[in-house]
């Protein structure tokens, strides 16, 4: 399993080259994909996503000088003949999913038969995540409520066995300060790493590592 957990995307250099080493071959030579679904699940979502294809918000995502990129939309597949988005998916190097609302995500992800896929479609492709895009492979996520899902709907996939607080002491997100996220992660029963916009959580096989150039904490549980 081959995962790149980030808070806001290739922020930086060792972020960069963390990605490079995942794929064993450049960004120039790598077919990506982009999952936009978590967006959706908060006010605005529908205009972010194409500065987010554009470049024009936040730190390099979509333009990487991929060879290709190409979006893939969940809320579209379970109506779509699945011969039809299959073989782009299995054809793809990196899969790239954004932001947004960890509980809208995780249902779509299981929805549209994503989630069983991914298992061993990671361990040849690289997953690389931007924020609740990154929380959803883990064992906690959050939701801004602005869907009809029930509160019992599943939050997160558990792919690995930590927790990931991200946008640590961001002035846009007050909420997590280093004092509420430490409190957050006492009552978790895993690992949980606190990172701001600056680092990354990279996952190779049963190798953890995190790589940064800012300020990053881990919390035992």
């Amino acid at each position: 399993m081959k995962l790149l957990l980030t808070s806001a995307g290739i922020s930086n250099k060792s972020i960069h080259n963390a990605l490079v080493e995942l794929l064993g071959k450049p960004v120039s030579e790598a077919n990506a994909l982009f999952i936009p679904t978590a967006i959706y699940g908060i006010a605005g979502g529908s205009q972010i996503i194409s500065k987010v294809i554009c470049g024009t918000i936040g730190d390099p995502f979509c333009q990487l000088s991929w060879k290709s990129i190409g979006v893939l939309e969940l809320t579209a597949l379970p109506s779509v003949k699945t011969e039809l988005w299959m073989p782009m998916l299995q054809e793809t190097d990196v899969l790239l999913v954004g932001g947004g609302d960890c509980q809208y995500l995780c249902y779509w992800m299981q929805k549209s038969g994503l989630a069983a896929l991914l298992p061993p479609l990671l361990h040849k492709m690289v997953y690389v995540g931007l924020s609740a895009g990154s929380m959803v492979m883990t064992r906690y996520g959050t939701t801004y409520g602005n869907h009809t899902l029930t509160s019992e709907t599943n939050k997160s996939l558990n792919f690995v066995n930590f927790a990931i607080h991200p946008h640590l002491d961001h002035e846009w997100f007050p909420q997590n300060s280093l004092a509420n996220i430490e409190q957050l992660a006492a009552s978790l029963p895993v690992t949980s790493y606190a990172i701001d916009d600056q680092t990354a959580i990279k996952v190779n096989g049963n190798l953890v590592e995190v790589v940064s150039e800012g300020h990053w904490k881990q919390f035992s549980s």
